[in-house]
């Protein structure tokens, strides 16, 4: 490269590392959201994504949205919504494990810990109903 000799090609190759800089930060968060989405992808936990309901009460968990950490958007009905405190999908090796926390009245923080079973489409765990202190076996169906 040449060195700049008058003061306008002074003030353009002044200007040059800045428009580097700024193309150089785009494309490197462009580059992340790709990656974020693919990851959420990779991860296995958009097979979740749907309505589940337990045939043995009717209850429903639907799970709107998970993203690549493992984080839940998912709601509860018993018939009426009741209140999800956290949601959350975690890999043990191939098994994605999901948890749930329900805080409401009648619902100070009855859990359910459920595997996903892939090959039956269904997630098999335990219900923990924190008012009685009581742990149930429960199964959710997909809903069609």
């Amino acid at each position: 490269m040449s060195r700049p000799r008058s003061r306008k090609q002074v003030a353009r190759w002044g200007r040059a590392p800045v428009i580097v800089a700024t193309v150089a930060l785009a494309v490197g968060i462009l580059a992340a959201a790709i990656l974020l989405r693919a990851g959420a992808a990779d991860s296995g936990f958009e097979r979740l994504k749907g309505r589940w309901v337990r045939p043995d009460g009717g209850y429903v968990l639907e799970i709107r949205a998970v993203d690549a950490r493992g984080a839940i958007d998912a709601a509860y009905l018993n018939p009426r919504p009741i209140n999800v405190a956290r949601a959350e999908v975690t890999r043990d090796g191939s098994l994605l494990k999901v948890f749930v926390e329900l805080r409401a009245p009648n619902y100070p923080g009855s859990t359910y810990r459920l595997t996903h079973d892939p090959k039956n489409d269904q997630l098999k765990g335990t219900y923990f109903q924190a008012v009685t202190r009581q742990t149930f076996d429960v199964v959710f169906v997909r809903m069609k």
